[in-house]
């Protein structure tokens, strides 16, 4: 399985395409009448939409198969290793991964302590 990130477009290129898309969802979901201090944060950051379309694509390339964590991590690094640009992105993103992980180990943790209570 080769993760190598081929170059497809340049960086700007990449994030032009990325401020249009969610410039389209924030316009879309102002339409339906939602609060956009509601939906804001939701929404991914430009750089966070680049590297989640990179990795989309890379996913497609492997046959569609969902990654595991160490083959995500694999791949996010590629795409670091191919948008230098991106590595402080990436990082957060893998931060926020591991803090929303721990958090949810963290709460198993503590309903497996209930219930031996």
């Amino acid at each position: 399985m080769d993760f190598g990130v081929p170059r497809r477009a340049s960086l700007e290129v990449l994030r032009a395409e990325a401020g249009d898309e969610l410039g389209t969802v924030v316009v879309e979901r102002l339409r339906a009448g939602e609060d956009p201090w509601a939906f804001m944060e939701q929404i991914p950051t430009v750089d966070e939409l680049v590297v989640l379309i990179l990795r989309a694509e890379m996913i497609e390339a492997d046959g569609g198969r969902i990654p595991n964590r160490d083959v995500n991590y694999r791949m996010l690094r590629q795409i670091a290793l191919a948008y230098p640009a991106l590595s402080g992105t990436i990082w957060s993103m893998l931060g926020d991964v591991n803090r929303s992980s721990a958090s949810r180990n963290e709460a198993g943790r503590d309903d497996r302590v209930r219930r031996s209570a």
